[in-house]
């Protein structure tokens, strides 16, 4: 998964020997912490500093025989020292040294996948006002129902990552905790200045409290945090998908020179990216229910939750980064038909003016039902017959009294539907980015 899909950032974040030299830097922040605490002489810690090294193919080696991860660390890197080597790991445990580690690894891919949701947003911004006012159908249920634009949809997107950047802001919070207080969070072993110390040097907050491990809880925010973001992407590139079918065709994704759509049908331009991202959002998605079944852990600590982690939290980081670009990619090289647009708008033959038509015989004195009767009656013969919905308003004898030709053709403009789009953009905060935009 690592090699396939993560983007250079965040291979680097999860790759094998960026956590090796984390669980390395804690080791040294514990020796210079404990140091400025005079348990430490300052010529050992610099003989610390100075010889230590990181060997991962011996660590392998020893992790062989050990099958304990933490101590064949601490066993390799040991074996670069003197005696100086006695005071490394001094009253740690391993999750002192391995949640501290995840947490910073946690943080700097929510970190990056924030930088991803600014890029996103600001692509979305820019679209959306593009195509503020291009007009086409919404449909409700599948079914045409009034128009809308495309940019409005893109509004609406936007705002979407907006919240996502609010949530990946408190989870870098939630996440960026740091705990070295020894085998069940009592400091028995430890000074609690150590885990200040460490924590200050590595840019993470002290758990208030904490037993052997920093709660899951945290894991499980941050790893549901990634789903929604999944979910969104996938709700994006599913409506784009639909929006791609042969019938509607009204945006597609971009087909590059050479690009092939299918082995057996020339024709085919499918919306490959969209689909891709589809399918890997589901995988996100499940690793939720994992994340939420670490969060029980029997007592103080056990290990039900480690093997899960290594999968789940690397994995969902990978193809959230991945998706995020992926889409953005989408975005800027989308296709947009606004002359298919048009002619989708047109395939009712009017009828999307029906709710107008209710609301004018109403402003003219009838009740609501007499003014469902007469727009739906005649909807519905123009459905049936295949007729013009507005030629028909007009040689209804009913409407006619009430209804003068102007006010009939005042109805049937596109334009009474986009008439609070300015409004719309301007309450979500895209109004001034048109003046950017034009200025661009």
């Amino acid at each position: 998964m690592i090699n396939r899909y993560s983007l250079p950032e965040m291979r680097e974040i999860w790759s094998e020997e960026n956590k090796y030299k984390i669980w390395l830097r804690i080791e040294i922040a514990a020796c210079k912490a404990w140091s400025r605490l005079g348990k430490i002489p300052v010529s050992e810690l610099k003989k610390i500093e100075n010889n230590i090294k990181l060997d991962i193919e011996r660590i392998k080696e020893i992790e062989k025989i050990s099958r304990h991860d933490i101590l064949a660390f601490l066993e390799g890197i040991n074996e670069s020292l003197g005696s100086e080597s006695r005071y490394i790991h001094m009253g740690l445990t391993s999750s002192d040294v391995k949640d501290t580690a995840l947490a910073i690894q946690m943080k700097e891919a929510a970190e990056l996948i924030l930088k991803d949701l600014v890029r996103l947003k600001e692509k979305l911004a820019e679209e959306a006002v593009l195509h503020k006012d291009t007009i086409m159908i919404g449909r409700t249920h599948g079914v045409h129902g009034e128009p809308v634009t495309w940019g409005l949809k893109l509004a609406l997107w936007y705002k979407e990552i907006e919240r996502h950047i609010d949530r990946m802001k408190r989870v870098v919070e939630v996440v960026g905790v740091g705990k070295i207080s020894g085998a069940v969070g009592t400091y028995a072993s430890i000074n609690p200045e150590v885990e200040k110390l460490v924590c200050q040097e590595l840019g993470l907050t002290p758990a208030a409290v904490s037993n052997q491990v920093l709660q899951r809880d945290r894991h499980a925010e941050f790893i549901c945090a990634l789903a929604l973001i999944a979910a969104s992407l996938e709700k994006f590139t599913t409506e784009i998908r639909n929006l791609q079918r042969t019938d509607i065709l009204e945006v597609e994704e971009g087909f590059r020179k050479g690009q092939k759509g299918s082995s057996a049908m020339p024709h085919k331009k499918n919306p490959i990216i969209c689909e891709r991202i589809s399918g890997l959002a589901r995988v996100v998605r499940g690793n939720v229910i994992p994340a939420l079944e670490n969060v029980t852990l029997w007592h103080e600590r056990d290990l039900t939750h480690s093997s899960v982690e290594r999968i789940i939290i690397p994995d969902s980081c990978i193809l959230v980064d991945y998706i995020l670009n992926k889409f953005i990619m989408v975005l800027g090289e989308l296709v947009v038909n606004k002359d298919r647009m048009k002619e989708n708008l047109e395939r009712t033959h009017g009828l999307i003016f029906s709710e107008k038509v209710m609301l004018a015989l109403v402003d003219k004195g009838l009740t609501r039902e007499e003014a469902y009767e007469l727009a739906q009656r005649n909807a519905l013969k123009a459905w049936e017959e295949g007729s013009s919905y507005k030629q028909l308003i007009k040689e209804d004898e009913e409407i006619s009294k009430l209804l003068t030709e102007e006010d009939i053709e005042n109805i049937f403009d596109y334009k009474v539907f986009l008439k609070e789009i300015d409004y719309i953009f301007e309450k979500a905060g895209l109004q001034g980015k048109e003046d950017s935009q034009l200025q661009q």
